[in-house]
């Protein structure tokens, strides 16, 4: 199928999705519950929050060199400077847990050091940029903050943790030289991307600018009666930025990836979103799974409740983003909020098949203690922060 056609069969389902007159079906329960849970998605986040996310996720893949970023993971790297890198590495490769594999087993087998390519490993979908931005907009801003600070940290304690571990092991592993990239030569001046990518985030911000809860004039509330304000001069920032610095082949280069993000992620979206609201309604509604049930396993802050939910976590697989429509489901259907980010933290960056290739790279006990890391520090900051919040 040509690329136009793709295209031309997201719109259709998208504005099937957005315009579909729900409230003539005559009949309510589960399935009228997944209708109106995917209208609602496609009406509140679609258009304003995903379309300059993918935009945005697609010039991070073009613009921003890989081997910029993997050539600091090196065995001759400042350590501060490789754990610092790895860390973030998400918010710049924008990968899923199936997608990081290759790059982990790459690097890792031409010389990473294990601590580095492990926190890489965890990051890079931990923190993947759709995904932060999607929970902080969907389920929360405190639960994006928490899911953001978390995923850096734990690929941090984490990757130190499998260091000293295998420290010895590490000693005696083979290495020539580390990872040997070159010198990475940018089209533009730093400046001027830096100017590209500002321009592209403040639409995102300003434009899905939340209404203030309170009446109260004050900064959130000034910016919020101005937005679209602020949302058309970074928009007319970012005209001016493409057609003055960027040649005709690098915008179509990026069109296409940002489209190839389009077509992988929002069908998977969706069908997650109608799963979710069928198996679990909308909030304050029931689906197929009686909120009591949920309640009984993850409901409130106990240990249990949050380390049934890294474990559940850490087993399923998430396609990107569809674990944020399952979260709002589980969350109305009684769900804690420490169990829902022990599960953000635990689940995108595992599952059965990425546990398996990781085996084939590093071996079973290996595997076997980052998987036990995971699950046990998802467990600890779920049950941290559900006491806060």
């Amino acid at each position: 199928m040509k690329e136009w056609k793709k295209f031309l069969f997201l719109l259709i389902i998208f504005l099937v999705c957005y315009f579909f007159p729900i409230n003539i079906i005559p009949f309510k329960g589960p399935i009228f519950e997944a209708l109106a849970l995917v209208q609602w998605y496609a009406r509140e986040h679609v258009l304003l929050c995903l379309v300059p996310a993918f935009f945005i996720a697609g010039a991070i893949s073009v613009f921003l060199s890989q081997a910029s970023v993997i050539k600091y993971f090196g065995s001759d790297a400042n350590k501060f400077l490789s754990y610092g890198v790895a860390s973030v590495s998400g918010t710049i490769l924008a990968v899923c847990s199936c997608t990081v594999l290759p790059l982990f087993s790459g690097i890792h087998k031409r010389g990473a050091g294990l601590g580095p390519a492990i926190a890489f490993l965890y990051s890079g979908p931990a923190i993947n940029i759709l995904a932060i931005i999607m929970t902080a907009r969907v389920l929360g801003f405190e639960l994006g903050i928490a899911r953001a600070v978390g995923a850096v940290v734990f690929s941090v304690i984490i990757g130190l943790c499998m260091h000293f571990i295998f420290l010895k092991e590490e000693k005696n592993r083979y290495k020539e030289g580390g990872l040997q990239f070159g010198i990475v030569e940018e089209e533009r001046p730093l400046w001027e991307n830096a100017l590209y990518f500002i321009s592209m985030i403040g639409i995102l911000i300003f434009a899905n600018w939340g209404k203030p809860q309170s009446n109260n004039v004050g900064l959130w509330s000034l910016i919020f009666r101005y937005k679209w304000w602020i949302t058309i001069i970074f928009l007319i920032a970012l005209i001016i930025i493409l057609f003055q610095w960027f040649k005709k082949q690098e915008l179509s280069v990026w069109t296409m990836a940002s489209w190839n993000f389009s077509k992988q992620i929002l069908p998977l979206l969706l069908l997650g979103v109608l799963a979710a609201g069928l198996l679990l309604g909308r909030p304050n509604h029931e689906g197929l799974i009686p909120s009591y049930i949920i309640k009984d396993l993850v409901g409130g802050n106990s240990i249990f409740a949050n380390f049934f939910s890294s474990i559940v976590g850490a087993f399923m697989y998430f396609a990107t983003l569809t674990e944020v429509p399952i979260l709002e489901g589980l969350i109305g259907a009684g769900m804690g909020k420490g169990p829902a980010l022990a599960l953000l933290l635990a689940g995108p960056a595992l599952s059965l098949p990425n546990m398996l290739v990781i085996r084939g790279v590093i071996g079973t006990k290996k595997t076997t203690i980052y998987i036990g890391l995971v699950v046990i520090m998802a467990t600890i900051s779920g049950v941290i922060y559900g006491s806060f919040f």
